[in-house]
């Protein structure tokens, strides 16, 4: 062997070596390929082996991030470029042991695969926000972030609408997720991770891919634990409406068929998808018009059916949401969520009309009643929350607790100026958390009034737990309260604020009046 290959920064992959640098003590590489370019003739294709190189490839940069339309909730680092060209993946790893020789290899740590959220349409896995560095610090795991096919090229189902001899796959994104999830088995080991032990998780749009990979055949053995962080769990339509969204999308961009879009530019393609997204959210409320679709393959059924018939993988699963999640929505005027009453109600009607066996458990009458001001203040926010995020993870976890551990979370810290603000503990604001990750830019203004010691104190805790979980599957923190499993009679929920605490089925009358029968759009 040569002497290079003793070098801990060249780790030798099944498509060749790569060469990381050295980042905070740690070892980093970025930007290496799990699949082949997705374009050309791959656009609109599931996602190809890598083409093998053969010198050392330099992985200091990260990769290019999936194409997108600007976004104010998601800010993109200045230096991330935009392309098609864009199924890679990061890996973080703690520094090589001193005596490490080929025959003292120490032994292999658990890893942890993040998925970035944006709602199908936006986000990387190099936002700073997602810097694993404190996680592998204080873990001793291995990290992996990865970037997948976003917005029309990675979510919309065109197959329905193709010639027969054109080849157009659904959910690619979730593919590309899976490919990354394969190469993870296959190389991890070489970068000191342990393939046995791969614990998934994401948030918003991520926490959406793991709860659907969940209840997909394909994912069998690819991952060990998950951990799904304001999940848009119900957010997965079935073939009849993936095909109109696809047809609607055709109509924005101008064309007759999926073919001629083949060749028209992926930022083009990006902004329709933009378009589409806001047109659909404003036409039928609560509904995501870029989201993972029943395809019968990668995903056979609607993933809340599975759930509900003990189909699912039976994946160890730590589940939540955040106390305020709609506020960021209602703050910037995205039509993602309801936040009116007139469209939550138009939420409501449409999910019966679709779904007339539905009537009865999406009565609005007892819905809207369980929120004391409703309509006024914030609650048609709050009500739209509930059938984003809040009741489908209740849902799903109810149902999970049947076929493996399972606990849940809600997170209501907020700092002084967030609660002085309205935002309170909105969507993604656990991330900084989780990440460890508190002041990572000039004009964030979160600790303006203060909080910053406990925000530490809150994240070192909720790190331990993510940590713990994905070592053994114990998410126990030194000296913390201990976080009982979830079931559908105690429904024994953490909830973390300054202090944690454990609470059985917090706002249960609220749950009561959702009920146990999932509403969803079909």
């Amino acid at each position: 062997m040569p002497a290079a290959h003793h070098d801990p920064l060249v780790v030798e992959t099944t498509t060749g070596a790569v060469r990381g640098v050295d980042r905070e003590g740690l070892r980093s590489w970025r930007g290496i390929p799990y699949a082949a370019p997705p374009v050309g003739p791959l656009r609109f294709v599931r996602p190809q082996p890598p083409e093998p190189w053969t010198d050392v490839r330099d992985a200091t940069d990260y990769g290019h991030a999936a194409p997108q339309h600007e976004n104010k909730a998601v800010t993109l680092p200045d230096d991330v470029t935009l392309s098609e060209d864009c199924l890679t993946l990061n890996v973080l790893a703690p520094a090589a042991a001193a005596a490490e020789t080929p025959d003292a290899a120490s032994p292999l740590k658990p890893v942890m695969v993040w998925i970035h959220g944006g709602a199908y349409v936006a986000g990387t896995a190099a936002q700073p926000l997602y810097d694993g560095t404190h996680l592998v610090q204080n873990g001793d795991v291995v990290f992996v972030s990865l970037n997948y096919r976003l917005g029309a090229l990675g979510f919309l189902d065109f197959s329905g609408l193709a010639a027969d001899d054109e080849r157009f796959d659904a959910n690619l994104g979730l593919r590309d997720i899976l490919a990354a999830l394969t190469w993870v088995q296959q190389n991890i080991a070489a970068f000191g991770g342990d393939p046995g032990t791969v614990t998934l998780f994401g948030e918003s749009a991520g926490g959406g891919c793991v709860t659907t990979l969940l209840t997909s055949p394909a994912a069998a053995g690819l991952f060990h634990r998950a951990i799904a962080e304001s999940s848009p769990v119900t957010s997965v339509y079935g073939p009849e409406r993936a095909r109109r969204i696809a047809a609607r999308f055709l109509e924005l961009a101008g064309v007759a068929t999926p073919a001629e879009l083949r060749t028209i530019d992926a930022q083009r393609l990006a902004q329709v998808a933009f378009d589409l997204m806001a047109a659909t959210s404003a036409e039928e409320p609560g509904t995501l018009a870029i989201a993972p679709v029943v395809d019968g393959d990668m995903v056979p059924e609607h993933p809340i059916d599975a759930y509900a018939a003990g189909r699912q993988l039976p994946v160890p699963l730590i589940i939540g949401t955040n106390r305020d999640e709609a506020s960021l929505f209602r703050l910037m005027k995205s039509p993602l969520m309801p936040i009116t009453q007139d469209s939550v109600h138009a939420m409501f009607a449409q999910i019966v009309a679709e779904r007339p066996e539905l009537a009865e458990a999406a009565s609005t009458t007892r819905i809207e009643g369980a929120y004391p001001h409703f309509p006024h203040h914030r609650t048609p926010a709050e009500v739209s929350r509930d059938a984003g995020f809040r009741m489908p993870s209740i849902w799903l976890a109810a149902a999970h607790s049947r076929v493996a551990p399972t606990r849940m979370y809600r997170f209501d810290h907020a700092t002084p100026i967030l609660r002085l603000l309205g935002i309170g503990a909105t969507h993604g604001a656990e991330l900084a958390y989780v990440f460890g990750n508190l002041k990572i830019s000039k004009k964030d203004f979160t600790f303006n009034l203060g909080g910053l010691a406990e925000a530490h104190r809150i994240s070192a805790v909720l790190q331990r737990r993510w940590l713990g979980f994905a070592r053994d599957g114990r998410p126990d923190a030194e000296g913390a309260v201990a976080w009982p499993l979830y079931d559908a009679v105690t429904r024994s929920t953490l909830l973390i604020d300054h202090g944690e605490q454990v609470a059985d089925d917090p706002d249960a009358a609220v749950r009561e009046a959702w009920g146990d029968v999932p509403i969803a759009f079909s």
